[in-house]
């Protein structure tokens, strides 16, 4: 199983759509308080449709405790790396670290010790970021891809 971590995600949208990608992929989405948003938002609900009961979903108090539940390694994606999220070779167990919609992950987070490498997403020049669903989306889907789309039809 590959997994997903939303470092305090604060856009129910968003979070309801990973929550659909999650069910869609096998994936396990980590999503780390605070949240600003409740679980049973309306928005959350919506984007999730009706795939809230097939999603793995876990919710943690803390960085360390999200962290802890990833057997595998964990990449960072920001902006602020040159090495591209195409030139890892991902492994079952691995985990998609993703920080919060208007920020991006907090420096100390990129930086601890369980974070194996931090890792881009390829944009035109001159744009800050993509939407962070659309951003889990594509990562998870090529390391999935590299795993031969395991459980997948």
């Amino acid at each position: 199983m590959l997994h997903v971590i939303f470092f305090e995600p604060r856009i129910p949208g968003n979070t309801g759509a990973a929550i659909r990608l999650s069910a869609c992929t096998g994936s396990m989405l980590h999503l780390v308080e605070p949240l600003c948003f409740d679980m049973d938002d309306a928005k959350l609900r919506r984007a999730g449709l009706d795939y809230h009961d097939l999603a793995h979903v876990q919710v943690h108090p803390n960085f360390e405790d999200a962290l802890a539940a990833v057997p595998g390694n964990v990449y960072a994606f920001t902006g602020h790396t040159t090495k591209m999220y195409t030139d890892v070779d991902y492994a079952e167990g691995d985990g998609l670290l993703f920080g919060p919609e208007p920020t991006g992950l907090p420096q100390w987070a990129m930086e601890h010790e369980r974070v194996t490498a931090k890792v881009r997403i390829h944009m035109l020049a001159g744009v800050r970021s993509l939407n962070l669903a659309n951003s889990a989306s594509i990562g998870l889907y090529e390391a999935w891809r590299q795993l031969g789309f395991p459980g997948g039809v």
